[in-house]
C-alpha cells in the first residue's frame, strides 16, 4: 500500500520530471528540417546525442554548474598573480560531453578548412539540443568554433593551433597550451568608452619583434578560463586583431588580469570578466589595421549560434509546457485537453517549428557559401536578419512556457526559470537588435544586386502563401525609403518572416500556410494562443511538438 508522503497529505497530480528521453527522436520539426537540408544520413548519430543529451544525468549536471558558479582565483597562495577560474565539476563535464561530440570543431577540417558536406546542419542539430539541457558552457564552445575563421586570415598560426583545437578532448588544465590535449578560446571586443563601436578601441599594441605588447583594458571578455583569446587593439595601422595566450612562451603566466566576474542576469554557470592588460604578449592575427575584418569572421558564426541557441530554449520551453500540460489535471481535465491551453501550445508549437527551419535552413547556406555564391548571399543578408527575429522572440516565449506551468514555473527546481534567463542574452552577445538592422541595411547597399536575387529566392519559395507577396512589397518599399533606417525593425521582422515561412515551406507545406495566414497576412497577435486555428491543425502540431 502506498504510504502517504506527508502527515496530512499526498503528492499527486504532479507531472513528472521530463528526462531520459531523447531529444532527436521526440522532436519531428528537427528531424525533418535536418533532413531537408541535407543531413538525413546523420539520424543515428543526431539520435545518440539526442539520448545521452536528454538523460537525467546531463541534466543534474546543468543545475549543479548553475547552482555553483564561477569564482575568480586571483592570487595564489604565496600571493602570486595567476587569475584562475575556478568551476564546479559538473561545468567540466558539460565541456567534455560537448568536445568529445565535435561541438566545439567539426565543421573544420584538420586544417582548419570548412568540412563542407552538411557538417554545419549536423553540428547545429547538437548545439540545439545541448542548449536544451545547459546553454552556459556553449560560450567558449561557440567561441572556440568561430575564432577558426578569424585564424585563417593568418595562416601560419592557424597552422599552429588547429592540431589542438581540432581534437575532441577537453583539457581544462591551466598550462600553455601548446601542452594541452585540447583548447578553447575567448573574445575581448568591448572596452567601457566603445560598446559596440569598437573603432572606439583604446587598447594599444606595441610591436616586439615578432609579437605585441598590449595595453588596455575589456569591459566584457568572455570565458576567461580560455587558453587563448582574439582580442582588438589599436596598432600603429589602426584597429588590429590578436591572439592573446595565458601564458608567454617562457611558460610565464601572461599579464592578463582579471578584475572581476560580472554577475549577470543569466548564463550563469559561465564566467565573463572585466579584464587589464598590462604588456600582455599577442601574436597579429591578420594584417594591421584589418581587425574588423578578421574578426567579423568570427562573428558571423558566433551570430548563428545565438540564433541556433534561442531556437533551442524555445524547443525546451515548449516541450517542458506540453509534457506538464499532459499530466497536469485542472477542472477534472488534463491541461492538455482544454481547448484554451490547446490554442496556446499549437500556437507556440508553430512558432517552433518555423524557427527550426529557419535556422537549419541558415546553417545548410553556411555549409554551401564556399561553393555557392547564392548561398553565400543568403547567408549574408539573413543571418542578422534570423538572429534579430529569433533571438528577441525567445524571452517572450519562455516567459509563456513557464506561465503554463503555473507556479512550479517561476521557481529554480524547474528548468525553465534558468532558461527565461538565459534567453535575453542571445539578443545582446554579438550585436544588439538595432546592430542587426544596420548589418541588414549595410549587406543591402553594398550587395544590392546580390541581396534582390536572395529576396526573389523568397518570393519564389513562398509564392502561393497567405500574405507572402503583401510581405515582399512592403519589404521593397520599406527598404528603398530614404529615411529606411527608421523603419528597419519592422522591415527587418518582416524579412525574417517571410524567410521562416520559406524554410518552412519545405519542411511542412501545410504548417508553413499557416504560419504565413496567423504572422503574413496579419500581424500576429501580442499573446500567444490569440489565433484561430482549426481542432485538426492543433491536434497536429502537437503531436509533432512532442509525440
Amino acid at each position: 500500500m502506498t504510504q502517504p508522503s506527508f502527515a496530512t497529505h499526498e503528492v499527486f497530480n504532479q507531472s513528472p520530471p521530463f528526462e531520459n528521453v531523447d531529444l532527436f527522436d521526440l522532436d519531428a520539426p528537427l528531424k525533418e528540417a535536418v533532413a531537408v537540408n541535407g543531413a538525413a544520413s546523420a539520424g543515428p548519430e543526431l539520435s545518440g546525442f539526442g539520448r545521452h543529451w536528454g538523460s537525467a544525468a546531463m541534466a543534474e549536471r546543468g543545475r549543479l554548474a548553475n547552482e555553483n558558479t564561477p569564482k575568480l582565483r586571483t592570487f595564489d597562495a604565496r600571493g602570486n598573480r595567476r587569475d584562475e577560474v575556478e568551476f564546479h565539476p559538473a561545468y567540466h563535464e558539460l565541456m567534455a560531453h560537448s568536445a568529445h561530440a565535435g561541438v566545439h570543431n567539426s565543421t573544420w577540417n584538420a586544417d582548419g578548412k570548412p568540412a563542407g558536406g552538411a557538417s554545419e546542419v549536423i553540428r547545429a542539430a547538437k548545439f540545439y539540443m545541448a542548449t536544451q539541457v545547459e546553454t552556459g558552457h556553449l560560450c567558449p564552445i561557440t567561441m572556440t568554433r568561430a575564432s577558426v575563421a578569424a585564424l585563417g586570415s593568418q595562416p601560419d598560426l592557424l597552422a599552429k593551433t588547429m592540431p589542438i583545437i581540432g581534437t575532441r578532448s577537453y583539457d581544462p588544465s591551466f598550462a600553455p597550451w601548446p601542452t594541452k590535449r585540447g583548447m578553447t578560446l575567448g573574445m575581448g571586443m568591448t572596452e567601457k568608452q566603445g560598446g559596440t563601436d569598437v573603432r572606439a578601441n583604446m587598447t594599444r599594441a606595441t610591436r616586439d619583434g615578432e609579437a605585441y605588447r598590449i595595453t588596455g583594458h575589456k569591459w566584457f571578455m568572455s570565458a576567461p578560463m580560455c587558453d587563448a583569446f582574439l582580442v582588438l587593439a589599436q596598432a600603429d595601422d589602426g584597429l588590429s586583431c590578436f591572439l592573446m595566450p595565458r601564458f608567454k612562451p617562457d611558460g610565464s603566466v601572461n599579464a592578463i588580469h582579471f578584475q572581476r566576474l560580472k554577475d549577470k542576469l543569466g548564463n550563469r554557470s559561465n564566467a565573463s570578466s572585466e579584464v587589464e592588460f598590462e604588456d600582455a604578449y599577442a601574436l597579429r592575427v591578420g594584417d594591421e589595421g584589418k581587425g574588423i575584418r578578421t574578426i567579423i569572421q568570427m562573428v558571423q558564426l558566433t551570430r548563428q549560434d545565438c540564433a541556433i541557441a534561442s531556437a533551442g530554449l524555445m524547443r525546451s520551453g515548449l516541450a517542458h509546457a506540453l509534457h506538464h500540460a499532459r499530466h497536469r489535471s485542472v477542472f477534472q481535465k488534463h491541461l492538455a485537453d482544454q481547448p484554451l491551453m490547446q490554442a496556446v501550445l499549437s500556437d507556440m508549437a508553430l512558432h517552433v517549428e518555423a524557427s527550426i527551419a529557419l535556422v537549419m535552413r541558415l546553417c545548410r547556406a553556411f555549409d554551401r557559401a564556399p561553393d555557392d555564391a547564392s548561398e553565400a548571399a543568403y547567408m549574408r543578408l539573413l543571418t542578422p536578419a534570423i538572429k534579430y527575429w529569433v533571438c528577441k522572440c525567445a524571452p517572450g516565449f519562455l516567459y509563456e512556457a513557464m506561465e503554463c506551468l503555473g507556479g512550479n514555473g517561476y521557481v529554480e527546481e524547474g528548468i525553465l526559470a534558468r532558461h527565461y534567463r538565459e534567453s535575453p542574452v542571445n539578443a545582446i552577445w554579438e550585436g544588439s537588435g538595432n546592430v542587426m538592422c544596420l548589418d541588414v541595411l549595410r549587406a543591402l547597399s553594398r550587395e544590392a544586386d546580390a541581396a534582390a536575387a536572395v529576396l526573389q529566392g523568397l518570393v519564389q519559395q513562398t509564392r502561393g502563401l497567405s500574405g507572402a507577396s503583401e510581405a515582399v512589397a512592403f519589404i521593397g518599399k520599406a527598404f528603398r525609403r530614404p529615411d529606411g533606417e527608421r523603419v528597419a525593425r519592422l522591415a527587418v521582422e518582416k524579412l525574417a518572416l517571410l524567410a521562416a515561412t520559406a524554410a518552412l515551406n519545405t519542411v511542412s507545406p501545410h504548417h508553413a500556410e499557416l504560419f504565413a495566414r496567423t504572422r503574413l497576412a496579419t500581424t500576429h497577435a501580442g499573446m500567444y494562443g490569440a489565433v484561430d486555428l482549426a481542432n485538426d491543425d492543433i491536434k497536429s502540431l502537437l503531436a509533432r511538438a512532442l509525440p
